[in-house]
């Protein structure tokens, strides 16, 4: 791993089971600050559990998540929200009886109503979503759910955004455009942390990947190496 400095998330050895399953067997891994970071897996290998450790809502059996430096291990989600994790999820949480305005309001804390309506706006406006901000959540399109949840993430103005599987489902055309907004994002200087099955994104954008099999990181690198990494070939294929 890198050195902690300049991480803004470490999982040290974390462990998880469920009965007699092992999700996670000693998992350790790190986001630099400032960085885009994949992990990838085959079905069944621990992205999930991995991802829900982090954001607080599973805890570990054993082992360390920090954020920021600080030791996370039993934190709540709402104080790993607090510590600037923001994150997106693969199946859609957004209020379909609300607006797409009414949804990124909803969950921004501190904010009074004015400064809040206003960032949202903006915020939609950044991934060129604007024109959906009066309408329901129920009327959006898979694709148009998946960047309002990313905007709803942005609300909280994250250091971190945790994605699940952002690019899952839509087509190459909006892929593209969601590529665009993370670069953006990352040269803001937010770190960005995914786990996606949409291996020419992953291999196009992330400056570091972890591999995950079996509940343990099988192989972690720059692309090149992974996509050379026999061990990857073989939990692949």
């Amino acid at each position: 791993m890198s050195d902690a400095a300049d991480s803004i998330l470490v999982v040290d050895g974390v462990c998880k089971r469920y009965g007699g399953r092992v999700a996670l067997d000693g998992a350790s891994l790190d986001v630099r600050s400032g960085s885009i970071t994949g992990v990838i897996g085959p079905n069944g290998s621990g992205k999930s559990t991995l991802f829900n450790i982090v954001a607080g809502t599973v805890r570990p059996d054993s082992g360390r998540v920090l954020i920021g430096g600080a030791d996370v291990g039993g934190s709540t989600p709402a104080q790993i929200c607090r510590r600037g994790v923001g994150r997106t999820f693969q199946i859609s949480r957004l209020f379909g009886e609300m607006t797409v305005l009414e949804n990124l309001v909803a969950v921004a804390h501190g904010s009074n109503d004015a400064a809040a309506v206003q960032r949202a706006l903006e915020l939609l406006d950044f991934l060129e979503i604007g024109e959906l901000a009066d309408k329901w959540g129920s009327e959006l399109s898979y694709g148009q759910r998946k960047l309002v949840e990313i905007a709803r993430a942005l609300m909280l103005e994250p250091t971190l955004l945790l994605l699940d599987e952002p690019f899952a489902g839509i087509n190459p055309r909006l892929q593209n455009r969601i590529v665009d907004h993370l670069y953006a994002l990352r040269d803001r200087g937010m770190s960005l942390f995914f786990v996606d099955h949409e291996m020419r994104i992953v291999m196009e954008i992330c400056e570091r990947v972890y591999v995950l099999a079996e509940g343990r990181v099988i192989a972690d690198g720059t692309c090149a190496a992974i996509r050379a990494d026999r061990a990857v070939i073989d939990a692949y294929f």
